[in-house]
Parts: structure tokens; sequence; C-alpha cells
């Protein structure tokens, strides 16, 4: 990894509003090559349904990364095999964070005995997931209030 100070650990509610900035600033300064500004304006509205980010933080096997109590990065498996979220911070990209927050939920889905991961991938992120060995399911359309966001069912068959 590019910087060894950062550090993984579970999530805490207290996070809650860290994440949610960082979402939001991660999609609209990353995916703004891959979607149109009221795509973004939309994917990024879920933020407004706290109860749904609580309930992820507190039902989910959620890691955080952080670098100096600063939170950099996150991502959450549901299910056992579901990869819900894998965001890094905009401002840390290509650092490595990606693949150490992965590489922790690929082992927490194996050490619950999943047989597969399955994620719903953005287009931005669809490179990522291929280098870690998933492979595209299907292209899915979501319509959220009115609007068309591209992604990907991917999976990948986990070794025991």
């Amino acid at each position: 990894m590019k910087n060894s100070k950062i550090s993984i650990r579970h999530s805490k509610l207290s996070d809650l509003a860290e994440i949610q900035r960082m979402f939001v600033d991660t999609i609209s300064a990353i995916c703004k090559v891959d979607y149109s500004p009221e795509q973004i304006k939309v994917w990024t509205s879920s933020i407004e349904n706290t109860q749904r980010w609580i309930d992820k933080l507190s039902s989910q096997y959620f890691l955080i990364a952080e670098l100096d109590n600063k939170i950099v990065g996150f991502a959450s498996l549901g299910n056992n095999d579901y990869l819900d979220f894998l965001y890094v911070h905009k401002d840390y990209q290509r650092q490595g964070i990606a693949d150490r927050l992965y590489n922790d939920i690929e082992a927490e889905a194996i050490r619950k005995e999943s047989k597969v991961l399955t994620s719903d991938v953005s287009i931005t992120a669809k490179a990522f997931f291929e280098k870690k060995g998933f492979r595209t399911i299907q292209k899915q359309t979501k319509i959220i209030k009115n609007i068309e966001i591209v992604n990907y069912k991917m999976v990948k068959k986990l070794l025991q």
C-alpha cells in the first residue's frame, strides 16, 4: 500500500455525517466523467434517508479507512455476500485504500462461508471490480426520481 499510515476499523454511528459528506463529495468529483450532473444529484440524494444509512451502519459489516483521524474511505458487506459500499475520498484516490478495504470485505465474506460476492457497480468503478475478478452479469438501468442511472450487477466466485 502506498500510504501505510492508513488504518482500517469498524464503523461507529458517530461516523455517519462524515461518511455521508465523503459519499457526496466523492461521487460529485470522481464520477462526473461517467454521469451527468442530474444523475449525480439523484444518486447523492440517498443521504437524505438518514435512517437507511443508520440501518446499514448498524446491520452490515461496515469498515472505515482512516488517516490522521479523517475518514478517507469506507466499505460494507451486507448479508455476508453483497458488497454494498466501496468508496474512497476524492483526495485519496490511487493510494491502495480501495484495495485494502476490498480485501478485508472479501476476507469477511469468505469467513462467513459465502460462495460468491455480488455488487451493483457504477460505470466509474467497473474496471476496479474487473481487476478484482468480478464479471458482469448484466447492465442495469435504474430510474430514480425520473432520472436513469446505469450500473452493473457483478459477481465474483470466492475460493474457500
